[in-house]
């Protein structure tokens, strides 16, 4: 799961945006992000721009699992539905590969306002992964 270790250590913007892994297994992985003042909009709810990549960073958490050693996944595509507004304490984002392949994979994100047993379903997004071969060196 070294790829995995490298989404979170490796990715500038996910560090400045606080993501932290906080699960991962074969096909799945979990983040959180402790809510601030800088994830917030104009009106004080969580920035869709920040629902988004959570759900698609997640995403390709998960689908990242599952390739082979050297490789490595970009979206290729996602949607997104906004279901409600969030702005508690912290946001939790459960990926799920749908369709693993060996060129494109197919997961699901559900971002939750809290915590998934008691919080609220924020969001919900499909995404498209390329599989990408090993960087030339």
């Amino acid at each position: 799961m070294g790829e995995i270790r490298r989404l979170f250590d490796r990715a500038p913007f996910i560090r400045d945006l606080g993501m932290e892994l906080a699960a991962i297994a074969p096909g799945r992985c979990e983040t959180r992000l402790v809510l601030a003042e800088r994830h917030l909009q104009q009106d004080g709810v969580v920035h869709a721009g920040v629902l988004a990549t959570m759900a698609d960073h997640t995403a390709g958490a998960a689908g990242a699992s599952l390739i082979g050693v050297g490789e490595y996944v970009l979206s290729a595509e996602f949607k997104i539905n906004l279901l409600r507004a969030a702005g508690q304490n912290r946001l939790h984002c459960i990926g799920t590969v749908l369709k693993p392949g060996r060129r494109l994979i197919v997961a699901e994100s559900e971002v939750f306002d809290g915590d998934p047993e008691s919080g609220r379903l924020a969001a919900k997004a499909t995404v498209t992964l390329a599989v990408m071969p090993p960087l030339a060196e």
